[in-house]
């Protein structure tokens, strides 16, 4: 890889964005800077300051061949081929491009992300007047150039035309490379304009900025390592936006199909196909790539027979080096994979992204189904499955540092889920859950708290008022939502602590009519209601209670505490059968054992789901 380091005349820089001559490859993201931002370069520019530099890459390299796009604001024939692409600068040469050419107008938003058409002006006397007061004369106003106050019903200064910019004193930036001279000679004060044209517009006229050109003879990898490093200004870019890049410049699929790949094409198709499984909005483009190579890095490593194959790796270091035919080799297993992930969820009682515990845990979840093939739906393969994706649930296991424990995953889970003899999988060995946990477990932000709510969910649990299933098609058609059993109201008066009133066990899932029900009275109030609602008799309805685990004695008596420490250990024995391992039971309030309501687990389990728990 070559390059220079020339300086170039921001004039330049303009008349190559505008013409084309400067383009971005197509994948670079898009234009993003702020009002007040795109403002204060403007003021940097006329005090002559540096702004950085910009890096560009000369077209024409045949190993890098990415298709180019127009600077946002300028409009391009399609067929307009680019000199340079802008790697870096992409925000500031746009920002220049549309503030310092054309009408000036700028398509920009404020700092609370509203969308907003501005234009620059700078007032010309504060300017003169001393040059730490540039900052103070550079204005951002409205592109109908009205700047107005008393919520937009009055007009406090009418800059909408030159007319009315020289009687006011402003000087509109878009000319400062443009048509400057005439609007400067119909100025009435003539030294005025002759003091700021020597002042800021002669000196703009040699403004320079440096470029880092990097010549024809630069690979994809040395591409890639620009775009990591020296994202100046901007946020870093993924490794989704990196492989773009890589990906783009393969020659080989060039040259068998006549045309680059488009990365981000290509997983625009993928999301189409998946739009019907919406579990599947929480899979992002770069948790895909990682089960690629998780899948890609697998088989390197089984098909090495040396003492040392290279190992299976989910690291970003080894996402990047990814090959396209990589990528196209388990595209569509993945594809179907994740579909099938989101089946299994289904089944789980898991139906929309909100609800996912942990959205990461798909990644190796995909990864195990394309390893496994179609054995995993073989009964005994599924149920270790169910088991194993419980245990990192439960155990809250992927909340962070998960790139190893995917990899302990593909390499441990598949071979598991087929042989009783195999090791048992890491995650399932580091799973644990302690009793106490339940007090603190509030929110639906919790992996647990979600995974408890589908367990419940799953074993039976039907709405209080309709007796519904709540299965995909009640969830979604009744608004079901996870609520409280003893409402808050009422935990509020009788001086509940946050501690058991916020926690899981006292929520469950229930439909917004059944919700609306409830509202905040004493439990044995609304079940009356709740009775003559549905029409149905104590024993119907302490029935349908059952099914959410929740001891209905206790809610009749509003004996809150009871009520909390019987539904508890009801939830550590459903955690147990879907986990294969004991709960640490750790909490002692005291309560008395006559008045929880005792509940074993073959009431709702016709047997366990697994057998023992682990000694491992």
């Amino acid at each position: 890889m070559g390059f220079l380091t020339p300086m170039y005349e921001l004039g330049q820089y303009l008349s190559w964005t505008r013409s084309g001559d400067i383009q971005l490859p197509d994948f670079q993201r898009g234009y993003k800077w702020e009002d007040e931002r795109i403002r204060q370069l403007l003021v940097t520019v006329l005090r002559g300051h540096p702004l950085g530099a910009v890096m560009l890459l000369k077209s024409g390299n045949a190993q890098v061949r990415f298709k180019p796009r127009a600077i946002e604001g300028v409009d391009l024939s399609p067929q307009r081929e680019a000199k340079f692409l802008l790697l870096d600068g992409q925000q500031r040469l746009t920002s220049l491009t549309q503030a310092l050419s054309g009408d000036g107008a700028v398509a920009t938003k404020d700092s609370r992300g509203k969308l907003l058409n501005r234009r620059y002006l700078v007032q010309m006397e504060t300017a003169l007047a001393d040059p730490s007061r540039v900052d103070e004369a550079v204005i951002s106003i409205p592109s109908d150039g009205l700047i107005r106050a008393n919520f937009g019903k009055d007009v406090v200064l009418d800059l909408s035309n030159h007319d009315r910019q020289r009687e006011h004193g402003y000087f509109p930036l878009h000319l400062l490379y443009g048509d400057f001279m005439s609007w400067i000679l119909d100025l009435d004060d003539r030294t005025l304009g002759k003091e700021f044209h020597e002042r800021y517009i002669k000196p703009a006229a040699t403004y320079d900025i440096p470029a880092i050109v990097l010549d024809e003879d630069t690979d994809k990898a040395a591409v890639a390592t620009v775009f990591e490093k020296v994202n100046i200004g901007g946020l870093p870019l993924n490794v989704f936006e990196l492989l773009t890049a890589v990906f783009a410049g393969d020659a080989s699929y060039y040259q068998e199909t006549g045309q680059d790949f488009r990365l981000n094409d290509d997983w625009k198709e993928t999301q189409h196909r998946w739009v019907p499984y919406p579990v599947l909005a929480a899979v992002e483009n770069t948790d895909f790539l990682q089960a690629v190579t998780m899948l890609s890095t697998r088989k390197r490593n089984l098909s090495d027979s040396s003492a040392r194959p290279p190992a299976i790796s989910a690291k970003r270091e080894d996402v990047l080096k990814l090959t396209l035919s990589d990528y196209l080799e388990w595209r569509d297993p993945l594809r179907e994979a994740f579909i099938w992930a989101s089946t299994f969820l289904a089944d789980l009682n898991i139906f929309a992204k909100r609800d996912v515990p942990y959205q990461k845990q798909l990644v190796p979840l995909a990864a195990i189904r394309v390893a496994l093939g179609k054995n995993a739906d073989l009964i005994s393969v599924r149920e270790r499955l169910v088991r194993w994706y419980w245990c990192g649930v439960l155990g809250e296991l992927y909340g962070s540092a998960i790139e190893t424990r995917f990899v302990r995953d593909i390499e441990m889970v598949p071979s598991w889920a087929l042989d009783d003899n195999e090791p048992t999988p890491r995650t399932v060995q580091d799973s644990s859950f302690s009793e106490s946990r339940l007090h603190s477990l509030r929110t639906r932000n919790a992996a647990a708290y979600k995974g408890i709510a589908a367990l419940i969910l799953a074993r039976g649990a039907r709405d209080w008022m309709e007796d519904k299933a709540l299965d995909k098609i009640q969830y979604i058609d009744s608004a079901v939502d996870i609520h409280h059993v003893f409402p808050q109201k009422w935990c509020f008066d009788q001086g509940i602590d946050d501690e058991r009133r916020e926690s899981i066990v006292n929520k469950t899932t229930i439909s917004a009519r059944t919700n609306r029900v409830i509202g905040g009275v004493a439990p044995s109030s609304y079940l009356t209601v709740v009775e003559s609602r549905a029409k149905i008799d104590t024993k119907r309805l302490d029935e349908i209670l059952e099914t959410h685990l929740i001891p209905a004695a206790n809610l009749r008596s509003n004996h809150f505490s009871s009520f909390f420490a019987g539904r508890r250990e009801r939830i550590c024995l459903l955690i147990e059968a879907a986990t294969g391992k004991a709960v640490q039971r750790d909490v002692d309030e005291g309560f008395a054992q006559e008045d929880s309501v005792q509940f074993e687990l073959d009431e709702f389990e016709a047997e366990p789901m697994y057998e023992s728990a682990d000694s491992e």
